[in-house]
C-alpha cells in the first residue's frame, strides 16, 4: 500500500484537475468495455478494473462491460475430460460444449465480474444476449483458408444477425452497470457462442457509443520496430494491414474495432489490460497509454 502514500496532496489535486476536462467531455456518454485476458485473471488487476468502472459511472459516464472467458471454458472442459477441437483457431462447439460455455460464461465468469463491481461500490447486472432479446445470431459459416469454396462446420458458434439494445439502455438510465456475456440465440431458440470482441464492437456501434475500449494482453498496436502507435485513423490501419505490420491475433480484434470506428463510434481504444487502472489512464488523462483509432 505504501506507493499510494508517496503521492503528495499537490500531485493528487493536479491529477484530479487534469481529469476534469475529460469528465466534462464524456459526461452522459456511453462507453463499451471489452474485459478479458490478464486483467480478468489477476486479483489486483480485477480490483483495479472494478474500481475504474465504478468511478466512470460515478462521474456520469455510462460504462457497459462485455466479457470473454476462453481460459475459464478451457479449464471447465478439461475438468469434464472433454478434449477441445479447433478448426483454424476456432473452437468446435457441439451441444455439450455449448452447455459448458453457457454455464461458465453466463454463470461463473459473469457473476464474478458482477460481484467485483458491486464490491467496489457499483450496481452491476449480469445479462446474456438472450435477455431482452438482445443478440439474435445465426450459425457462423467459416470458409477454409486454402479453399474458399469449402465451409467448415464449427457447431454452435454464432455470427450476429442483429442487436436490440433496449434492455441495456433501460439499465443504464437506472444507475446500473450492465455486464454482458457474449451468447446469442437463433431462430429456433438455439444458443450461440459469439466472439466477445465482436459483441463489444457491434454493441458499441448500435448504441453509438462515445468509446469502445478493448482490454488486451498487448501494449496496443505496434509498428514494425515494436513502438506503440498511439493515434491512428481507420485509413492508416488499412495501410498497416496491407504492408503486413498487422497480422495474427490482432486481426479479429482490429477488424471489429475498425467496423465500430467506421460506423459512428467516436474512438476505439486498444489498451493494455496488464496495467493497473488502464481504463482511467486512457480515458481521463492527457497521456496516451494504448492505441486510439479514430473514425477519420
Amino acid at each position: 500500500m505504501s506507493h499510494q502514500h508517496s503521492i503528495t496532496p499537490h500531485d493528487q489535486a493536479r491529477i484530479l484537475a487534469e481529469a476534469l476536462p475529460y469528465i466534462r467531455r464524456f459526461h452522459g456518454k456511453t462507453m463499451v468495455i471489452k474485459y478479458g485476458g490478464n486483467a480478468m485473471t489477476d486479483t489486483a488487476l480485477q480490483a483495479a478494473f472494478a474500481q475504474d468502472v465504478v468511478l466512470l459511472k460515478l462521474v456520469g459516464i455510462q460504462p457497459i462491460v462485455v466479457h470473454g472467458g476462453g481460459p475459464q471454458i478451457e479449464t471447465a472442459l478439461h475438468r469434464l475430460g472433454k478434449k477441445g477441437e479447433f478448426v483454424q483457431g476456432m473452437r468446435v462447439t457441439d451441444a455439450e460444449t455449448m452447455e459448458v460455455v453457457e454455464w461458465v460464461l453466463a454463470g461463473e465468469v459473469q457473476q464474478d465480474i458482477v460481484g467485483l463491481i458491486n464490491h467496489a461500490g457499483g450496481k452491476a447486472v449480469g445479462l446474456t444476449g438472450r435477455d431482452g432479446g438482445m443478440i439474435r445470431a445465426k450459425k457462423l459459416r467459416m470458409p477454409d483458408q486454402q479453399d474458399a469454396s469449402k465451409v467448415h462446420d464449427v457447431g454452435q458458434v454464432g455470427d450476429i444477425v442483429s442487436i436490440d439494445p433496449g434492455v441495456v439502455r433501460a439499465l443504464l438510465e437506472d444507475a446500473f452497470i450492465p455486464v454482458v456475456s457474449p451468447i446469442g440465440f437463433g431462430e429456433h431458440n438455439e444458443s450461440y457462442n459469439i466472439n466477445a470482441d465482436v459483441v463489444a464492437s457491434k454493441l458499441a456501434t448500435v448504441l453509438k457509443a462515445e468509446k469502445l475500449l478493448l482490454l488486451t494482453n498487448t501494449q496496443g498496436v505496434l509498428n514494425k520496430s515494436g513502438d506503440l502507435l498511439t493515434n491512428l485513423t481507420a485509413r492508416q490501419i488499412d495501410k498497416l494491414f496491407a504492408d503486413g505490420t498487422l497480422s495474427g491475433g490482432m486481426l479479429p480484434k482490429i477488424a471489429g474495432a475498425l467496423d465500430a470506428a467506421r460506423s459512428g463510434v467516436s474512438a476505439v481504444h486498444i489498451i493494455d489490460g496488464r496495467v493497473p487502472h488502464a481504463i482511467l489512464l486512457e480515458v481521463l488523462t492527457d497521456q496516451a497509454f494504448g492505441t486510439m483509432i479514430r473514425s477519420h
